[in-house]
């Protein structure tokens, strides 16, 4: 083992990430037979396989799996390594990985440029996908922080509650329940529902109001993106619950509007969440501190000029 490198390391992380030779070699910027040639060399090492080929797709052994966890393990103390002397030496520099749920997506990145302005010598990267998706990389390790709005209850976790994420009743500014006050639950249970796609933390939370409010809720269709819910709302097809958030960019003039709904908003917050006993790297630490800070304010003020 003490013959295996910190770049097969990484190549075999990348591989596990993409399940392909091909996309690793592309993203590290190497060549498919350097790839290939470092992971013989590592599986020599280690004295086991660590991939099966099914098809196309390749999966890691579970000899595989233990190494994959020792190597993200070696990378974070690795990156710690840099950060702290960097911090010795009066710089700030390292990598900051950062994964949301696309419903966070309307305002993470708004914080990233006035971070970056303060931090410019951290690189900074940003992984979008759904509640699903968000949880798994968190058991994984795979980024130093990540922004939910469901945070787990089967993992020991660190949170930081750091904004409001209200969910409101949006439809066409057509529909006959616009600019009604106290909309009632079986009214809107009625409406054609618009929802997002299983996994996503949004949907989970609407299904689970409409539960314990002893309704039924059939949706006319699912989508995988907010954005795509809002253009079936401009066009007729029914209304959704979303978060206030998605709204930043609307205005009084957008063909949405939120209802009035007894029960609503329903009230929620977005954490920052990281698996506990992980030591934050200074990157980590100081863009908690920067949200906690200054970015929180930012973000309650675009939310407060959202479409009402």
């Amino acid at each position: 083992m003490t013959q295996a490198t910190l770049h097969q390391l990484n190549i075999l992380e990348a591989i596990a990430r993409h399940g392909s030779f091909t996309r690793a070699a592309e993203e590290l910027g190497l060549t498919q037979p350097t790839v290939s040639q470092q992971i013989k060399q590592l599986t020599k090492a280690m004295g086991l396989p660590l991939f099966d080929q099914i098809g196309k797709r390749i999966h890691l052994t579970e000899a595989g799996e233990s190494v994959l966890i020792a190597s993200r393990d070696i990378a974070d103390r690795v990156a710690q390594l840099e950060m702290h002397l960097s911090d010795l030496q009066g710089m700030e520099k390292g990598r900051l990985r950062l994964s949301t749920t696309t419903t966070a997506k309307y305002f993470v990145p708004r914080l990233l440029g006035p971070f970056h302005q303060q931090h410019p010598g951290i690189t900074l990267s940003l992984e979008i996908t759904n509640q699903a998706e968000v949880m798994q990389r968190l058991s994984n390790n795979e980024d130093d922080l990540y922004f939910t709005g469901r945070p787990p209850r089967d993992m020991d976790v660190e949170l930081r509650p750091i904004l409001p994420n209200p969910l409101v009743v949006v439809a066409n500014r057509s529909n006959p329940l616009a600019g009604l006050k106290n909309i009632s639950l079986k009214q809107l249970a009625e409406q054609p529902m618009i929802m997002r796609e299983s996994g996503s933390g949004t949907r989970a939370i609407v299904e689970q109001f409409f539960v314990d409010n002893r309704l039924d809720v059939n949706p006319i269709i699912d989508l995988t993106s907010n954005e795509a819910i809002k253009q079936a709302i401009v066009g007729g097809l029914g209304v959704s619950v979303l978060s206030q958030h998605t709204l930043a960019l609307e205005n009084n003039e957008s063909p949405l509007v939120i209802l009035d709904v007894e029960g609503f908003p329903i009230q929620q917050y977005w954490y920052l969440v990281y698996p506990s006993g992980k030591q934050l790297s200074v990157a980590a630490q100081a863009f908690i501190d920067f949200i906690l800070e200054e970015g929180k304010q930012s973000i309650e003020e675009t939310l407060s000029n959202t479409l009402q």
